[in-house]
Order: structure tokens, then C-alpha cells, then sequence
């Protein structure tokens, strides 16, 4: 028996027409830079010339290597049917096949795969990856007869097998790192487009309706300048929602909310200048203010506005109606206190561990108001400068938000920014 063939209805398929998985798993071998110099390895210390590693399956066989020297018309990508080739029954036992002479082998004489393929001596072993995944076969063949039944020709097989089979482990972490980079890239561009929706796409028509709306209230009709102040109450609400959704996106998205430190020389102006604001939005409402905040500090001063507005427009929501709410701004040691306190039913123990977690809300009436990222938003603002938030309730002291924020010294911070 001196000819090798491969059978004519063998399909010796091209690369790209494989399973997508399979596939995968050839182009994985391809990668593995020692696997030809393995097969060589094993031709010239067996005297065989044909060797592979073969992806095994169930239901097919496909070749990932192969160093060829008898022309048997195999290349990477190509396959037998499974059902004529003894690395089906290795897979099935989970045990290697060594034959040295297939004709004169009691077991092998009258065996399928020998006189299909043409071939006297035979080897192959199971090549499992440290999960225990059965990833194929690392096989040897030839026409002629070979001694390689022997145990230092199985334990050279069973080692190279071993190595394939960590290398193929490598590969596939290799493979998963690079897909988690390629995700988190197209996340990054996902959460820019997001944003850039929020920003432009969404705020420029909602800038022309505010217009509008002032337009509207210019008018000297009591009832179309009222609708125009409706407008422009409702859009400035919408602005406020895209603004907190874009947060939300920086916070999560983003790794952090970014803060530019600056000097700012009347932050208590601008706590002040917050509560105004609010004050008119509420009419009904007693807000009382208190800011003592002499010295120049090196904060974002708009996140601090909007730390002081979102705790402030809480105190409002959910604060009882005729008590007062109560902003208190000052200097302590090295840090800025911004406190808010309004009396009125508690927060339960429980939702104070979730109260600065986005989308949490308390059950209120005034549920559709916001998306529930206020205090979310807050504790964000805080974290970025490096200070620390913190809230107590009960029914007899009332609810109370402080905020302690590091002052940072114009020597040590002169120009600094952080930004996620």
C-alpha cells in the first residue's frame, strides 16, 4: 500500500465557506507561531510525512495546520467527513490511536479509515483546552508502515498536544481582550454620538421654542402671554432634563463628571444667585439663605451652582409645603459645607442606601417632575471635586444634605482641571 489519497467526494472546503465558528478556530491555529515547526517536528522524528491539527467535532473534521511531504491535497481549511476518519473515535474515547502497520493490525485490517485513506501508519491525540473543551486532534499519517507505537513517540505527541492546547487557551484570551477593546471603542463613539444628540440636535429647537415662548409673553394679550409663559416654564424643564441625561452620560459612560477648577472670588453670590432663582419658581415656597464664603476658592463654580440647585429643587419637591427650607453655605477648616435642610416625612433607612443611585426617586406625587438623576448628579459633582456627600432624616430633625468640599489652594492647583 504506497498510495495516499484523499476520497474524490471529500469536500475540501475553502476557508471563507466554513461556519463562522469554525472558522474562528482556524485562523486562531494560523496564529499560533510554533504549530508548523511542531508538525515538522513530528515528520522527521517519526519518519511520517503528513501531520495536522484538526478541529474535531461531533460532526466534522477541518484541518488548521498541515505540513504535507506525500501531496495528500489537504490545506488548512479543508475537510474530511468526520464519520471516515479515526479521530472521531479519539474524540469519543478521549484516547490516542497509534498504528504502525494498519494491514497487519488485528484491530485496523479491516477498519474503514485505512483502506479510504490509503494509509499503513497512524497517529493521533486528543489536543483539550484547560476547560476542558475538546478542541480536536494533533494526527500523523503515512502510506508506508512507521514504528510509533511506542511510549516516548505517544508522550512527544501528547506533550506537543499539550502546548497547542495552551497556546489555543492564549489565543482565545487574546481574542476576547481584543473584542472587549473593539466594544468599549464603539461604546466610546456610541456615548459621543449620544451626546452630540443631546447637545446640539436636541437643544438647538428646544433654544428656538424658548425664544418663542419670550416672544409670547411679550404679547399684549393676557392669554397668549400666559401661554407663553407656560412655554417657557415647560422648556426650561426640558432643558434641565437634557441637561441632567447628559450628566448621566459623562458620569456613566464617560468614567466620571468632569470638573474645570478655576478661582472663583463670589461663590456665595452664586449660591445666592441659585436660590433666587428658585425662590421665584416656587413663590409659595420659604427658602431661607445663609452664605458665608469670604475667601477665594478654586472649585467649578457652575457645578457647584448646579450641586446647590438640584439639592435645593429636592428640598423643594419633597420637603413639607409650610416649613421652611433652609440653604446654609460656609468655610470650615480647609473645606466649603453646603447644607439643605427641610423638615417633613422622612426618607426610610432603606432608600437612604440607594437615594444617590440614578433613576431612584421616592414614591411622591411629584414623580413625573424628573428623571430621578438629581441626587445622582450630586453626588457625582461632589466626588469630582473630591469631597464627600452625606444625608440624614427623621421625623423630628427633618431631612438634611451636606455636602463638604476640599478648598484647594491657588499655589498647589493655579490653571488644574480634571476631567474624566
Amino acid at each position: 500500500m504506497t498510495d495516499i489519497h484523499v476520497p474524490g467526494d471529500a469536500p475540501h472546503a475553502a476557508v471563507p465557506t466554513l461556519p463562522p465558528a469554525v472558522l474562528s478556530d482556524v485562523l486562531t491555529v494560523s496564529r499560533i507561531d510554533c504549530v508548523p515547526s511542531i508538525l515538522r517536528i513530528i515528520c522527521e522524528a517519526t519518519g511520517m510525512r503528513f501531520a495536522a491539527v484538526a478541529r474535531v467535532t461531533d460532526d466534522s473534521w477541518t484541518a488548521c495546520a498541515v505540513h504535507d511531504e506525500i501531496a495528500f491535497g489537504l490545506k488548512a481549511g479543508g475537510q474530511l467527513d468526520v464519520h471516515t476518519t479515526l479521530c472521531k473515535e479519539v474524540r469519543a474515547a478521549h484516547e490516542p490511536i497509534l498504528i504502525d502497520h494498519a494491514s497487519r493490525n488485528a484491530t485496523y485490517c479491516t477498519h474503514h479509515t485505512p483502506r479510504i485513506y490509503g494509509i499503513e501508519s497512524y497517529v493521533s491525540v486528543p489536543v483539550v483546552l484547560s476547560s476542558g473543551e475538546y478542541f480536536g486532534n494533533l494526527c500523523a499519517i503515512d502510506p508506508l508502515p512507521a514504528k510509533v507505537s511506542d511510549p516516548r513517540t505517544l508522550a512527544m505527541f501528547e506533550r506537543f498536544a499539550e502546548l497547542i492546547g495552551l497556546q489555543l487557551d492564549t489565543e482565545r484570551e487574546r481574542e476576547q481582550e481584543r473584542a472587549v477593546l473593539l466594544n468599549e471603542r464603539q461604546s466610546s463613539e456610541l456615548r459621543e454620538q449620544f451626546i452630540a444628540v443631546l447637545g446640539h440636535d436636541l437643544r438647538n429647537p428646544l433654544s428656538a421654542i424658548a425664544a418663542c415662548a419670550g416672544a409670547l409673553q411679550r404679547h399684549v394679550d393676557g392669554t397668549v402671554s400666559g401661554l407663553g409663559a407656560r412655554i417657557a416654564a415647560n422648556s426650561r424643564r426640558m432643558a434641565g432634563l437634557i441637561a441632567d441625561t447628559m450628566d448621566l452620560a459623562r458620569g456613566r459612560l464617560g468614567g466620571g463628571l468632569g470638573v474645570e477648577l478655576a478661582r472663583t472670588d463670589a461663590l456665595g453670590e452664586a449660591l445666592e444667585a441659585v436660590v433666587d432663582e428658585l425662590r421665584d419658581a416656587h413663590p409659595d415656597r420659604q427658602v431661607v439663605c445663609r452664605t458665608v464664603v469670604p475667601q477665594t476658592t478654586w472649585c467649578d463654580a457652575p457645578r457647584i451652582q448646579q450641586l446647590a440647585s438640584n439639592l435645593l429643587a429636592n428640598a423643594l419637591a419633597h420637603g413639607s409645603a409650610d416649613e421652611p427650607v433652609r440653604v446654609s453655605a460656609w468655610v470650615e477648616d480647609d473645606a466649603l459645607l453646603l447644607e439643605v435642610h427641610n423638615a417633613g416625612e422622612p426618607i426610610d433607612p432603606g432608600s437612604l442606601q440607594r437615594i444617590f443611585e440614578p433613576y431612584w426617586r421616592r414614591a411622591s406625587p411629584h414623580r413625573g417632575e424628573g428623571l430621578g438623576l438629581g441626587l445622582y448628579i450630586c453626588a457625582q459633582i461632589v466626588a469630582a471635586h473630591g469631597g464627600r456627600l452625606d444625608v440624614r432624616s427623621t421625623a423630628e430633625a427633618g431631612t438634611r444634605f451636606v455636602a463638604r468640599l476640599p478648598i484647594l489652594s491657588a499655589a498647589a492647583h493655579d490653571g488644574v482641571s480634571s476631567q474624566p
